[in-house]
């Protein structure tokens, strides 16, 4: 089966054949680790943990590159309002930031470099860039890429430039993303960077952002390779920028298929402080929503389409594991042991192939949940039925597992729960009759009596109640 992706750079859908066959690199623009990350970055990095699982089921061997940006506008401002050397303040959001990754589930990459371990590299390139005519040193000090003297200039973003000013330059790391001018590679220090900066033939500085994973993905992944991504937002100025220096140092073509995840919205509004609605994932956790339930929700609609965050999606995401993980360990008391049934075995390929169309096509998550959904409903039906065999149990398991290494949230290794000591129930069925009758009081003594005993109660809508293990 042929995968397809929407490229940016062509606008539109493209087989992908990578430069080497059954392998695939990949640069993911990483975290600026000047605060932790919130929920808006965790939807690119979970679109980018989809795509290297959807090719790793596909049979490729990925090499992932996700840089650190330790050293920019943001972290030197930071560090010094901190009052703390630049290195110490960032370790802090790094350490923060693996252990995120690690809470959602998300696959490491092969390589974690950070920009401040890069230097040399990036001076290397810049080096090139002054050698061919292309980079200039200006009356500041700082060192500019001309975008004049790279006719292709904007051809990512589709600018155009027939109206724009040259000889305009930008020195700040990010600028307003109507604009079109020469981009720093090199910032000359000044007193604003404190102790931050390293010595080059340009004299004292430090490198400008864009610049950074240029140098660090040809590092890891060489001069040409298959895939970029990130958000939509970084598509200008932060990619174009990236694809000018890069493609003007080695005179060919860069990257073959560019992805872009578009934005994540709070009940329907663009995130913002101002609006009480900016969540970082350590908020989410603290309000008592797990991992898994937060990657679902993450994962939940395609790429390119906007994704709607509420807690009524966190809340459903909570309910939906809690029925999968009810299907789940029915399978587990079920199988494993024996053969599926031919019969069997057909309807389970059916549901494989019919999540990996999906899968194959642009990573199209709706479909291959529908798959995943269905699949659940029949083997839910045939078991209620008694038609599912023992054999027929073990054969959906391995099933459901080949689902998790694409969505990771399934948890199929957790074993199944042991059944709820007598003394158990009893006191779950005494609070609920002092529920009942509002005798609060002994309510709360059940409770206090069942978290003693290890167990935790909760209620649901409706007056019921789940009893699960603390």
């Amino acid at each position: 089966m042929n995968l397809t992706f929407f490229n940016t750079m062509d606008r539109k859908r493209e087989e992908f054949q990578p430069l080497v066959p059954g392998r695939a690199g990949m640069y993911t623009c990483g975290p600026t680790v000047y605060n932790y990350a919130h929920i808006g970055n965790f939807r690119a990095y979970m679109f980018e943990d989809l795509l290297r699982r959807t090719l790793e089921f596909f049979g490729y061997r990925v090499t992932q590159v996700m840089n650190l940006t330790d050293v920019d506008d943001k972290t030197i401002r930071d560090s010094q309002r901190a009052g703390i050397p630049l290195k110490e303040f960032t370790a802090k959001y790094i350490k923060a930031f693996f252990e995120d990754l690690k809470t959602l589930n998300i696959e490491p990459a092969e390589h974690y470099p950070a920009a401040t371990e890069h230097i040399p590299e990036m001076i290397e390139l810049i080096r090139k860039l002054m050698e061919r005519g292309i980079a200039y040193q200006a009356e500041d000090r700082s060192v500019y890429f001309s975008i004049d003297r790279f006719p292709d200039y904007g051809k990512l973003a589709r600018i155009d430039r027939s109206n724009q000013l040259s000889g305009v330059r930008i020195r700040n790391d990010e600028y307003a993303k109507d604009a079109v001018a020469d981009f720093a590679l090199w910032k000359a220090w000044d007193e604003a960077d404190g102790a931050v900066g390293w010595d080059s033939p340009w004299g004292r500085g430090r490198p400008g952002w864009h610049i950074e994973c240029s140098a660090m993905s040809m590092k890891y992944l060489g001069d040409a390779f298959d895939l970029h991504t990130g958000g939509i937002d970084n598509m200008f100025p932060h990619h174009e920028d990236e694809i000018a220096q890069s493609e003007s140092v080695t005179g060919k073509k860069w990257v073959n298929y560019w992805l872009h995840c578009d934005h994540l919205m709070v009940n329907g509004e663009k995130m913002s402080k101002s609006l009480g609605n900016f969540f970082t994932l350590r908020d989410l956790l603290e309000k008592g929503y797990r991992g898994r339930e937060i990657r679902l929700v993450l994962l939940s609609a395609h790429y390119r389409k906007k994704l709607n965050f509420t807690f009524e999606a966190l809340d459903q995401a909570r309910e939906t594991l809690r029925r999968f993980d009810d299907f789940r360990r029915r399978l587990q008391e079920l199988g494993p042991e024996g053969s599926a049934t031919a019969g069997e075995q057909a309807l389970l390929d059916k549901f494989r192939a019919e999540f990996a169309d999906g899968l194959a096509d642009d990573l199209n998550i709706s479909a291959a949940l529908a798959a995943f959904h269905e699949a659940q409903r029949m083997l839910n039906k045939h078991m209620e039925s008694g038609e599912l065999t023992r054999g027929g149990a073990a054969a959906a398991l391995v099933l459901f597992r080949d689902f998790d290494r694409v969505l990771g949230y399934l948890e199929m290794d957790a074993a199944a729960e042991a059944p709820v000591p007598p003394e158990v129930t009893e006191l779950v069925a005494a609070r609920q009759a002092a529920r009942r009758a509002k005798n609060y009081a002994e309510a709360d003594r059940c409770r206090d009596a069942l978290k003693a005993l290890g167990y935790v109660v909760e209620d649901i809508p409706g007056g019921g109640c789940r009893v699960k293990l603390r």
